[in-house]
């Protein structure tokens, strides 16, 4: 079986207080529909979506980021059409609060594609070399076959989202896709 981790696609990292901006923007319609085409063919889907609480001067990333994704707020809504998505198939998606860069790092994501015996993972969301990132590192580093959608994935750094494509590819082995077919950057 395989699994797609839809990683941070929420406003507060297209739009609002974090934001990748234009090329979080122009995936929407693609992550929107990888989505669904995993919904529909029944794999496990997974949103792994970061949260925070306001005022956490404990939590590492106070030091490196503004506030953002504060539980209870807009702002770790789903953005734009994957919330549509979200809405209409949630009884088959996995919710997971995440509160660390991998979705691995605190959460139960290891111990559900386990009892699943997912051995392929997709991955695709913001930001590509920063929560996209740590998440394939530790798949890597638990023996998943990754598979990283690049119309899929964004950063507000470009040098950064380039480089971290060619890390997923040429030091974690992972298969890059564009339109569901595997590129060699």
């Amino acid at each position: 079986m395989k699994a797609l981790v839809v990683i941070d696609y929420t406003f507060d990292f297209v739009e609002g207080r974090l934001p990748v901006g234009q090329p979080a923007i122009a995936i929407e319609d693609r992550i929107a529909a990888v989505t669904r085409q995993f919904v529909k063919q029944g794999d496990f889907v997974v949103m792994a979506v970061d949260v925070h609480d306001e005022q956490d001067a404990l939590h590492p990333e106070h030091k490196l980021f503004p506030p953002h994704n504060i539980r209870g707020t807009s702002g770790r809504e789903l953005y734009g059409k994957l919330s549509e998505v979200y809405e209409a198939e949630k009884e088959r998606i996995y919710w997971m609060d995440k509160t660390r860069y991998s979705a691995f790092a605190g959460t139960d994501l290891d111990l559900q594609l386990r009892m699943r015996a997912v051995q392929e993972i997709h991955l695709v969301g913001v930001c590509t070399d920063i929560c996209v990132l740590h998440t394939a590192v530790d798949a890597y580093n638990r023996g998943f076959r990754i598979v990283v959608h690049a119309d899929c994935a964004a950063s507000f750094n470009p040098q950064g989202h380039e480089w971290a494509l060619q890390h997923f590819q040429r030091s974690l082995g992972a298969e890059l896709r564009i339109d569901d077919q595997p590129i060699t950057i």
